[in-house]
């Protein structure tokens, strides 16, 4: 072998050895990193992955409500008939039974500020909370809004240390996040469920008239409204308040207030006793499938105004019917019940701006939101009189009160609440509340002043029209015998 031979396999070896030991240090590199990613679990909280510490921290915060309420059974009225009670005894006095429910509720407060549903509470004569270790307090009311569904209590905890839930900031909130839903379910006791929230923004799927839901599949049973849907990290996403079930029983949709509607009602309770919701003065639809292709949208969202009340903060911001309202505070939304949301959390004296489409631009509009007025005063009056609607409540409509009374704030006149035991219009069957007088023997009714006044001239026979609903309704009673309606 010559020398030239001798080197060029001297560098060749050297080479291979150099690309061996090259590949080892790579394979065991890699091999280093896929053991890393892969690793053994190396104790028993990497073994038994758990929801135990966030649990530890929120469930003492969740409570158990018990109410009870005396409810008077019905009696014949025979009873106290003087021939009957010959053969049934003489009177009885009515027999009362107890009624007794359950739910949950969420401390809020350490001093004993409680959040649970209006409906759990709703109706109640004794209302006792259960703390998780048992301790029972007797609470009162500060504040019931059936609007949003949701109550506030207060209990007196005499020295006791109570554990309170923090709020959770709602835009931190996302579909996906995995979420506990704690409560007490059938009266079984405390319990707790896991899962996901698979939705935002869900309307008209539970009670109350501010709908704007977070959906979850964490299970949610009777016994859980109130109670509280918590975020990984112990804080208060929202109060669970109702489910979709034909049986009864979970089936994996569920939905909760979101907390900053619960923070709004919390302080307007803990401010002033009452809320005072922000007037807005225009009424819209969801803009459909058929609506947007019509505007040229490339899909449904937005609401289109219909109608806007004069000298309302909509009407001198400057809507107009046929505008397109696309977001709120650069919220979308994509329904009236979104709308009223938004609105609805609103400061009485604060503004907010909208995204509106008009006459086909895009601008920015300026609210000023105000307290929804009550011109004319309601002046609730039981009418007397010897003709046929003695004894039957009416009032005067005005956007305030049509909002009270869940009917559109564009309706006026003088509206029907109550058709009193004795009334002789009562054995007609013909009026209901909620019905608006229209006209009484031919002159029309704007007031309960002039309704009274038209009605001290009535008589015996008296012509009438009623608005109920989007229909009017013509009668003639004649006496107190009979009528007829068309």
């Amino acid at each position: 072998m010559t020398e030239m031979m001798k080197i060029r396999t001297y560098f060749l070896t050297s080479f291979s050895l150099m690309t061996v030991i090259v590949c080892a240090i790579m394979q065991i590199n890699s091999f280093a990193y896929s053991a890393e990613i892969k690793k053994i679990p190396s104790s028993d909280a990497e073994v038994k992955l758990s929801y135990a510490s966030v649990v530890r921290e929120a469930a003492p915060a969740v409570v158990n409500i018990y109410t009870k309420r005396t409810v008077k059974s019905r009696t014949s009225p025979f009873l106290n008939d003087p021939f009957f009670s010959k053969f049934f005894g003489g009177s009885r006095a009515p027999s009362e039974r107890i009624e007794r429910s359950l739910g949950s509720g969420v401390i809020v407060r350490q001093e004993g500020v409680i959040v649970t549903n209006h409906h759990v509470i709703d109706g109640a004569d004794e209302i006792t909370v259960a703390l998780s270790d048992r301790r029972e307090f007797e609470a009162e009311v500060i504040l019931m809004d059936e609007s949003t569904d949701l109550a506030i209590l207060r209990i007196k905890p005499k020295g006791v240390e109570l554990r309170s839930l923090e709020f959770s900031q709602a835009e931190d909130v996302e579909v996906g996040d995995l979420v506990l839903a704690i409560g007490n379910p059938f009266g079984v006791g405390q319990s707790v469920t896991s899962g996901i929230i698979s939705a935002l923004a869900r309307t008209q799927v539970g009670e109350g008239d501010y709908q704007f839901f977070i959906q979850t599949d964490a299970a949610v049973n009777p016994g859980n409204s109130g109670g509280a849907l918590v975020g990984m990290d112990g804080k208060l996403v929202g109060i669970n308040t109702s489910i979709y079930s034909r049986s009864g029983g979970s089936n994996g949709i569920g939905f909760a207030i979101p907390v900053k509607m619960v923070e709004f009602v919390l302080t307007a309770a803990l401010k002033d006793g009452k809320i005072v919701r922000p007037w807005f003065g225009a009424t819209g639809q969801a803009v459909s499938s058929e609506i947007a292709e019509s505007l040229g949208f490339d899909r449904p969202g937005g609401v289109l105004v219909d109608n806007v009340y004069p000298d309302s903060p909509s009407d001198r911001a400057g809507l107009e019917p046929g505008d397109v309202i696309l977001a709120i505070d650069s919220k979308e939304i994509f329904d009236t019940q979104g709308l009223r949301y938004f609105i609805g959390l609103g400061k009485v004296g604060g503004e907010t701006v909208l995204d509106v489409l008009t006459n086909g631009s895009k601008e920015k509009v300026l609210v000023k939101l105000e307290t929804i007025p009550e011109i004319p005063l309601r002046t609730i009056t039981v009418l007397e009189g010897a003709h046929i609607f003695d004894n039957v409540e009416v009032g005067n409509l005005s956007p305030a009160f049509s909002e009270e009374l869940g009917v559109s704030i564009f309706k006026t006149g003088v509206v029907i609440l109550d058709i009193g035991r004795l009334s002789p219009v009562r054995r007609l069957n013909v009026l209901r509340p909620g019905d608006i007088f229209e006209t009484i023997n031919d002159q029309d009714i704007v007031s309960v002043e002039n309704l009274e006044g038209v009605l001290k001239y009535a008589e015996d026979d008296i012509s009438f029209s009623i608005r109920r609903s989007d229909r009017l309704v013509r009668c003639t009673a004649r006496g107190r015998g009979s009528y007829s309606c068309r």
